[in-house]
This record gives C-alpha cells, sequence and structure tokens, in this order.
C-alpha cells in the first residue's frame, strides 16, 4: 500500500538529505522510510518528522522504494510533498 502511494503521488522527493530539507521547509505530506536502511542514517529523518509532526511509514524494502519513486536503485527516505 505505502508503495502505491509513492508511485502515484505527482510531487515527491527522493533521498535522506533532500526529506530532511523538505520537512524542516514545511512542505511534506508523509514521509516513507526503508526499514533496512542503517540506523545511524533514519535517525536525522525521524526526528525532522517528528519535529514537524509529519507522519512517518515505514517500507521494508529499500530496493522497493526506490522502485516506486521510479529509480533504479534503493531509497532511504521519500517524501510526499503538499
Amino acid at each position: 500500500m505505502s508503495y502505491e502511494k509513492v508511485s502515484q503521488a505527482e510531487n515527491v522527493i527522493i533521498g535522506t538529505k533532500q526529506t530532511v530539507r523538505a520537512l524542516k521547509s514545511g512542505h511534506v505530506l508523509e514521509v516513507l522510510i526503508a526499514s533496512d536502511a542503517e540506523p545511524r542514517i533514519l535517525h536525522s529523518i525521524i526526528q525532522a518528522a517528528e519535529d514537524a509532526s509529519v507522519p512517518i511509514t515505514m517500507v521494508d524494502s529499500m530496493r522497493e522504494l526506490g522502485k516506486a519513486c521510479g529509480i533504479d536503485v534503493g531509497a532511504t527516505a521519500a517524501a510526499i510533498l503538499l
């Protein structure tokens, strides 16, 4: 279900730095995070999402998240924009 949200969304940001930046700017509707990513990388995304009161959805695989975003590599995080 979560992968479908990303693949159907019109405005998606992919990647850790871009997701954190979008969260800080207040333009994020929901964040999706791959549970198989490194915890130290996820910490900054989770903290920024909590600070912005944005819901976080955990997905199983970086590879599948990347695929849902339309890229050929894995993605640690993706943000669906307002």
